[in-house]
């Protein structure tokens, strides 16, 4: 069977409508429409998030269709002078999954994490979803922690 083509570019302040149908992309993969489509952000928000430092949407695309995505965020420590990258969201379309969008979407962060010199990335996974903790286990080491919502009001 031949591998599926696609390419896998980071997405920019040009990219505003590429980043709506990533989120058509999230809200379809993780069956949560509601919550991605129900008050989009304004193009200016997008854009200004798109060219953010410390912010990174990558997308693989079939043409002019993302299949896969990824979302993540720089966090700047303060122990030492570094970096790490925390991957907030990744997502494939049912039908590209399995076909190594998720590891080239990995593996494009990695790139821009290393070109800014960040030490780590880390990923969370859900009890459950078992292709994600699979393919995390098969690319990085894990470790089990607990993690908590705290509601900012209080």
């Amino acid at each position: 069977m031949p591998t599926p083509d696609f390419a896998v570019r980071r997405l920019g302040t040009g990219d505003v409508e590429a980043m709506r149908k990533v989120n058509r992309l999230f809200g379809q993969a993780f069956d949560e429409v509601d919550a991605f489509e129900t008050a989009p952000p304004s193009d200016e928000y997008l854009a200004q998030l798109l060219g953010r430092d410390g912010f990174a949407a990558l997308a693989a695309f079939d043409g002019d269709e993302p299949v896969g995505a990824l979302c993540a965020y720089r966090l700047d420590k303060y122990e030492q002078q570094r970096s790490e990258y925390y991957i907030y969201d990744l997502a494939v379309a049912q039908e590209w999954r399995r076909k190594g969008v998720a590891t080239a979407l990995i593996d494009g962060l990695g790139k821009v994490a290393a070109g800014e010199g960040a030490y780590v990335m880390f990923v969370q996974a859900d009890h459950g979803d078992d292709p994600a903790i699979a393919l995390y286990t098969k690319l990085g080491r894990r470790e089990d922690v607990l993690h908590f919502d705290i509601d900012p009001a209080g």
